[in-house]
């Protein structure tokens, strides 16, 4: 399993910050691969997030289930085809990254433990001569460049203006 650990900081306090984390309809926003997402449910525990995600020449819709809240702390979720992911996003409160102008901060943390290659090959329709290795050798590397502008984009909306946000990488494939 491979495990990707990012983390960064909003200056908010985490009640602020977990509705925006917890929001997965809105994310299309913070991407540029992420073309649509459906729910089914009401966004609680057992909700299924149909995600479509489209690179280069590939579409796939990824089904992810919420499997775990603990407001406004920790949303757990797992990858329910093709390719065995899991992860959570998690808050927690950092008063000491807090800028004088700012009353509270909160650290944003992203942890995805996935296996690349028990991804199903006929769940993509992969153009000829193009193999999975390759596309996981290709996309692999580029996760960091997107998790970059997720969580800027993030930030941005946490706290109502955008700015320079730094990522902390914890753990990376």
């Amino acid at each position: 399993m491979d495990r990707i650990l990012l983390s960064t900081v909003a200056y908010r306090p985490p009640e602020e910050v977990f509705p925006y984390v917890r929001s997965f309809v809105d994310y299309p926003r913070y991407t540029d691969h992420l073309r649509e997402v459906r729910v089914r449910g009401d966004g609680d525990v057992g909700s299924v997030y149909d995600l479509e995600l489209a690179w280069w020449k590939l579409n796939y819709t990824a089904r992810s289930k919420v499997t775990a809240i603990e407001a406004p702390e920790s949303l757990q979720w797992h990858l329910l085809n093709d390719v065995d992911a899991r992860g959570e996003w998690r808050v927690e409160p950092e008063p000491e990254s807090a800028p004088a102008e700012a009353k509270a901060a909160s650290r944003i943390y992203f942890d995805a433990t996935y296996d690349p290659h028990s991804a199903d090959e006929n769940a993509l329709a992969l153009p000829r001569f193009v193999s999975l290795d390759w596309v996981v050798r290709k996309v692999e590397p580029k996760l960091l460049n997107e998790a970059e502008t997720v969580v800027e984009r993030l930030v941005a909306d946490i706290e109502g203006r955008r700015r320079d946000v730094e990522l902390t990488v914890h753990e990376m494939p």
